[in-house]
């Protein structure tokens, strides 16, 4: 079976997992305000490799969050993995950010996919703006990756007929503004390499492989240079 090392650098939690057969072998990860992936991402993959007992050749794939999320995040992670994967000689896996939240939640409360929830994660996107995605039980995209203005109409078509779990810390901004019944808001969940293996190891089987000359971070937005003001 495929051994993949997973990547998540698209927000402040940088994360590195090495795992095999729905297994994570090693993990590291850090939830830094300061935004060390620079400084802690290449340590992270030795330490992995490390744990595992396992050398870096050794892998079949390497699996890198593409976003949305942090645009600097979002560089260094892809940045490392295609070269990782030029070095190697390995296939590079994509995975959307927002549906590596939903899958980690899921499969930590799976009485909820029972329950016909449906799935909101969010990443904090500044002021009153989330990167945001739908999923149902199945994880189907009923709703796509957007960036989104919260106010108090936002979801109200879906929220008039299902009860949606918003997850991440995107989710504090919804329940300033979101009081309906069907809102429910959970904070406490952020985007880790070790959630990323489940879909890593799909598209593995599936051989849906991103072209590494011309695969590109999915930012979402243009980037936009805030400097301080004298």
């Amino acid at each position: 079976m495929s051994l993949i090392l997973c990547l998540e650098t698209a927000t402040k939690s940088c994360s590195v997992s090495l795992g095999q057969n729905g297994r994570v072998l090693a993990l590291q990860e850090s939830l830094d305000e300061r935004y060390s992936h620079a400084e802690n991402l290449t340590l992270y993959i030795e330490e992995v490799c490390k744990q595992a007992k396992l050398p870096l050749q050794k892998v079949d794939a390497i699996a890198v969050s593409k976003g949305p999320g942090s645009f600097t995040g979002l560089r260094i992670g892809v940045s490392t993995a295609k070269g990782l994967c030029y070095a190697l000689e390995k296939p590079l896996i994509a995975i959307n950010t927002l549906e590596a939240m939903a899958v980690s939640f899921i499969n930590q409360k799976p009485e909820t996919r029972n329950q016909k929830h449906v799935f909101c994660p969010m990443i904090d996107a500044r002021r009153m703006e989330v990167y945001c995605a739908v999923f149902d039980e199945y994880l189907n995209e009923i709703r796509k990756t957007s960036a989104d203005i919260i106010d108090e109409n936002s979801f109200a078509d879906l929220l008039l007929k299902h009860k949606i779990i918003f997850l991440g810390d995107g989710a504090e901004k919804c329940r300033l503004k979101i009081s309906h019944p069907n809102a429910i808001f959970i904070n406490d969940i952020h985007p880790s390499a070790r959630f990323m293996l489940p879909l890593a190891e799909k598209y593995f089987s599936e051989k849906k492989f991103e072209d590494l000359a011309y695969f590109e971070p999915f930012y979402l937005k243009d980037f936009v240079d805030t400097r301080p003001t004298k």
